[in-house]
């Protein structure tokens, strides 16, 4: 019996993807580069630093400048990533129906703390969430399990009773490795090149309020 559904946070739960595009514009202005648009910068929003400096500067954690455009991007997102974040259609309505069934949810994201924590409390989530999970704070972030295993430690269930919801592949592939039901989030920040159907996950849904038919299906 699935009691608990755990939720990936950047397009997922919330849309931060205007704070995180303008945060790269910024610093691509800094290296007098050319701006980016939201709807270019929108699919890499779920893949983090690494994602968004992929996608502005061409480089790869293997470069040697990365640690350095890595940090420096984190602390202008530091001073931005509060201004605009919004549930995304259709997740408060979840949320309530969720509740209204008695049902615990939680929040597993590879989002540094340092940003996690204060997004969280700055939307009121934090009151709500069964627990709140960062990327740091296991020894790996997605797609290993660990810090789905910690979230299950944390709420005090077994990941058989857990559902996994995101929209990047990492994060099927690490609900599957800790065993837990797993489901893809069309509507989050999905790439046209993107193979969300290829990805293994036990469900696909196109809105937040398909996610009750999908529990209250015979799939799980």
């Amino acid at each position: 019996m699935i009691n608990t559904i755990l939720f990936d946070l950047d397009g997922t739960l919330v849309d931060t993807a205007p704070d995180l595009s303008h945060a790269l514009n910024i610093q691509l202005q800094r290296h007098g580069k050319p701006v980016l648009s939201d709807a270019t910068i929108r699919p890499y929003a779920s893949h983090g630093s690494k994602g968004l400096l992929g996608l502005g500067f061409g480089i790869t954690p293997k470069d040697a400048d990365f640690a350095e455009k890595r940090e420096e991007y984190l602390n202008i997102y530091d001073e931005v990533f509060t201004r605009s974040p919004v549930l995304l259609d259709g997740v408060a309505e979840l949320l309530q129906a969720i509740e209204n069934e008695q049902l615990k949810w939680g929040i597993v994201t590879n989002k540094p703390g340092r940003f996690t924590r204060r997004l969280i409390e700055s939307m009121g989530l934090h009151l709500r969430a069964a627990c709140v999970v960062s990327g740091d704070d296991a020894p790996q972030s997605k797609p290993s399990p660990a810090t789905l295993l910690l979230a299950c430690e944390k709420v005090g269930v077994k990941p058989i009773n857990c559902i996994y919801v995101g929209d990047a592949e990492r994060d099927i592939q690490a609900g599957k490795a800790a065993g837990m039901q797993t489901v893809v989030a069309l509507f989050g920040y999905i790439d046209v090149t993107d193979k969300p159907h290829e990805w293994g996950a036990d469900a696909l849904i196109k809105t937040p309020a398909e996610l009750l038919k999908v529990l209250n299906s015979s799939t799980f």
